[in-house]
């Protein structure tokens, strides 16, 4: 190389400084590293300054000590949650991530929340919390929907569809199961044109399909992308926030030692604006 160099005749001193500084800075760049940051945070974003004053609402405190292990910010970003949004939210549960929604999209905003039916035995504990979470005054942009798991429906369209961890549970027997060609067009109707689904579910090994959802209560996250595409929404990106590579995909989601630790993916699909 040196002597090609030499071959092809003196070059001009600034040429020759410029060449060198470029090759001394590039020299200098941590490739692997930068290579693995963006894997890492492809789909997530700068924390936008609304999500950040939702995750400070002093209302969420009892919230606060969860929010490191569950991402709050990270998945709230890559769910592009906004001021004024309407929101629909499929099984809610404790209502970790209402709380935030509510905070973030403000009184100009709206939080629908939808407890399936069938889940009411299941779950009359955590209804009549959601009861009383639903009637106080600051959660008054939150309206509770009870309605059959296989007839999704919402008062007016919705900016984002968002559920944590129950995908998988409507295509078990105690939901119907549902039909999901079906309550996938369900939910693209629900959404604004342009308007985004959200799923984060707990991850089943490769290629199992839906042999784990009753079982270990996880779900092949190939499945999950071919129901939803096949509603006719696009696959518009993926967030690793919540990956756990140590997890062995072969433990019920409840077992001691992998309970709250799941690997899970968060799946971002976006209904056409046209």
């Amino acid at each position: 190389m040196i002597k090609a160099e030499h071959n092809r005749g003196p070059r001009l001193p600034m040429e020759y400084a410029m060449r060198h500084a470029m090759l001394a800075l590039l020299l200098t760049l941590p490739f692997p590293a930068v290579a693995t940051a963006q894997v890492a945070d492809l789909h997530s974003g700068a924390i936008t300054a609304a999500v950040q004053k939702g995750v400070d609402d002093p209302a969420r405190a009892a919230d606060k000590h969860e929010d490191a292990r569950r991402k709050l910010a990270l998945v709230m970003t890559f769910a592009e949650v906004k001021p004024g949004q309407n929101v629909l939210e499929l099984v809610p549960g404790s209502g970790y991530w209402t709380r935030a929604f509510s905070a973030i999209v403000g009184p100009a905003g709206h939080v629908y929340t939808v407890w399936p039916d069938e889940m009411g035995k299941y779950s009359a504990k955590s209804m009549a919390n959601w009861q009383k979470l639903a009637a106080t005054p600051h959660y008054a942009n939150v309206s509770l929907l009870q309605q059959p798991a296989a007839k999704l429906s919402v008062p007016a369209p919705v900016d984002l569809v968002f559920t944590s961890q129950n995908y998988h549970d409507y295509h078990d027997p105690f939901m119907g199961p549902v039909d999901m060609a079906s309550f996938d067009k369900q939910v693209y109707d629900a959404l604004k044109p342009g308007g985004l689904f959200v799923v984060i579910d707990h991850v089943a090994p490769a290629g199992s399909g839906l042999a784990d959802t009753d079982t270990l209560h996880r779900i092949d996250p190939e499945v999950v992308k071919r129901e939803v595409e096949a509603a006719g929404f696009v696959f518009d990106g993926e967030s690793n926030a919540l990956r756990n590579p140590g997890d062995s995909h072969t433990l019920k989601v409840f077992d001691k030692s992998i309970r709250g630790h799941t690997d899970q993916f968060i799946y971002r699909f976006r209904k056409p604006a046209k």
